[in-house]
């Protein structure tokens, strides 16, 4: 994926942390880091359902991811006290059900937003 592009879309999370900073609900920080992606240029869907198939049936319960952008990134936001790896195993399950190949777990509730920001990668997107 284009460096460019990665960049830009962070930036827009920390342009929203600058402005908010750490500690409000997630839910806050979804709707600012949507509208501060859409400002940008940016093309962004929230709470998308991602329908869960088990041998061959969908199940009724759908899980719901924060924020797509462009349809091929997936953004998850948390604003957590205590960050944990369990976090990137459901981003990486989202990707590999979108088939997507990049996605953050963006944490908000840090004071610097750099050690919030972790990268998951699904190496068997198409």
């Amino acid at each position: 994926m284009d460096r460019n592009y990665t960049y830009r879309l962070l930036r827009c999370a920390y342009d929203v942390f600058d402005e908010l900073g750490p500690g409000l609900l997630e839910s806050i920080y979804e709707e600012a880091l949507a509208y501060e992606l859409q400002i940008q240029g940016f093309t962004v869907e929230r709470q998308v359902p991602v329908p869960v198939v088990y041998r061959d049936k969908k199940l009724q319960a759908d899980l719901r991811l924060d924020l797509i952008v462009d349809n091929k990134v997936i953004l998850e936001l948390k604003s957590v006290s205590e960050y944990r790896k369990v976090f990137e195993k459901q981003l990486y399950t989202y990707l590999r059900m979108k088939n997507c190949e990049l996605g953050y777990v963006i944490n908000f509730n840090e004071e610097d937003l750099r050690d919030g920001i972790h990268t998951v990668v699904n190496p068997y997107a198409r």
